[in-house]
């Protein structure tokens, strides 16, 4: 698959509310990776690339690579459960939201502010694992300054 021209890579998407990437690949050309919800991995998703890059479905955002990294960990956080110190971030995550959602409000900007930083934790933590056990789509880089 030839790279678009004009297309910046890496490039960040929501695609019906999935996080989606597209990196370049060693050839040259590019490389689709869509966020399972039920694992937190990456899958290939180049089926959905020309879908993506010239938007014709309705629910397709651009997104920038900070944007990128909280939806990822707000979808982790969401779908996914289990033992060790991601989850146990995810969560505090899933609790912020929570009472937000109870007490019928919008999270505080100490809430926001705190639920970003865990999701930049917690997307190196997750993707270093990721990468450990081979999954070519990881990234810990993209959740560092």
């Amino acid at each position: 698959m030839a790279e678009q021209p004009g297309l910046t890579l890496p490039g960040y998407f929501e695609y019906h509310t999935v996080p989606v990437k597209m990196v370049s690949t060693p050839e040259g050309g590019l490389a689709a990776w869509r966020l399972a919800l039920d694992t937190g991995a990456w899958q290939p998703a180049n089926d959905i690339v020309d879908e993506i890059l010239f938007a014709t479905g309705g629910e397709i955002y651009n997104l920038s690579e900070r944007e990128f990294v909280q939806l990822v960990e707000e979808n982790r956080a969401q779908f996914l459960r289990g033992d060790g110190p991601v989850h146990a971030l995810y969560g505090t995550m899933r609790a912020i939201a929570e009472v937000a959602r109870e007490e019928r409000r919008s999270r505080t900007p100490y809430e926001r502010a705190l639920t970003v930083s865990l999701a930049r934790r917690t997307f190196v933590m997750f993707e270093e694992e990721l990468q450990r056990a081979g999954d070519p789509g990881a990234d810990p880089t993209l959740g560092r300054d």
